[in-house]
């Protein structure tokens, strides 16, 4: 059996790949191919596989290998649903304890528009529920969300009322309305959703636009 650590690493080293987009959706995978990669046996790259199947995040492929999964509407319907559920929680938990909630979290990322400011507030609102099973549980359901952001935004196209809402779920939890931080993080979850499958749709259209005018020439 492979060393935990290793499995662990390959398995952290291809979820980086797969969220940033360096593995694309559809792109084929084999073991000998990663085993080269990171100077690795087969044995580790094998189970670091099995738990991507196991998150959804590869498929077996015809003949040898596998593929990456492919970014899939419905499924990113689902994930925003579990990530409002869990927000929704979050914020009642903390707005229980009227934690207040660094204020540097907003507004760096209103200057920043990057990604990891969306998901630190998240983070940093799992932790202050107080119930770390909650940032665990987030966790596995992250991975898909930072590979919806990394394929459908860049920069300025993303939501620029994320800012606001993120800064009225940090005064609600703040002002201790257990009620109003989980409408409004429920509501974010909801927009979130329907902005990324939007764009993710959009993006698959001007794809298959592009291919057309390409078999065309």
């Amino acid at each position: 059996m492979a060393a935990p650590d290793l499995v662990e690493q390959v398995y952290d080293e291809l979820v980086k790949a797969i969220s940033s987009g360096a593995l694309a959706p559809s792109h084929r995978i084999t073991q000998e191919q990663l085993a080269a990669q990171f100077e690795v046996s087969r044995q580790p790259v094998l189970q670091a596989l099995r738990l991507l199947k196991r998150d959804g995040l590869v498929l077996d492929a015809p003949g040898r290998g596998v593929q990456i999964a492919p970014l899939e509407p419905n499924v990113i319907a689902w994930v925003y649903q579990l990530r409002g559920a869990l927000d929704a929680l979050a914020a009642s938990l903390a707005a229980d304890k009227a934690v207040v909630l660094d204020a540097t979290l907003i507004e760096s990322g209103r200057h920043a528009a990057a990604t990891q400011d969306l998901m630190a507030f998240h983070q940093a609102l799992y932790q202050a529920s107080g119930n770390p099973l909650i940032l665990s549980s987030a966790k596995m359901h992250w991975c898909h969300i930072r590979r919806v952001m990394g394929e459908v935004l860049r920069g300025d196209s993303i939501r620029q009322s994320v800012w606001d809402e993120h800064e009225a779920i940090a005064q609600a939890v703040a002002a201790g309305d257990v009620n109003l931080a989980s409408s409004l993080s429920q509501g974010h979850g909801r927009a979130a959703s329907a902005f990324m499958i939007k764009q993710l749709l959009e993006k698959d259209q001007c794809n298959e636009t592009d291919a057309a005018t390409i078999r065309a020439i």
